[in-house]
């Protein structure tokens, strides 16, 4: 269904996926059938700003109580 990006596929997904052990899973999506729809046909993607999301925090959560901003700011940009 994602790979052909085929949104008429959805609903018989929905369907027997509620009926299966990831029915809260299928519950949810549906709540945003819009959302969902619209993510599986439009070519957009926030993939790349998401990436670099996680790792921004990754790195924040490492560097936890070592230093301040100037060794956050070379580990993340590079030394400058």
């Amino acid at each position: 269904m994602i790979r052909k990006k085929s949104a008429e596929e959805l609903e018989p997904w929905l369907q027997r996926a509620k009926a299966s052990l990831v029915a809260s899973f299928a519950n949810g999506m549906a709540k945003d059938r819009n959302a969902v729809i619209a993510a599986i046909t439009l070519p957009w993607s926030n993939g790349q700003t998401e990436g670099q999301i996680i790792k921004l925090k990754l790195v924040k959560r490492q560097m936890y109580g070592r230093g301040k901003l100037d060794i956050l700011q070379a580990r993340v940009i590079g030394p400058g």
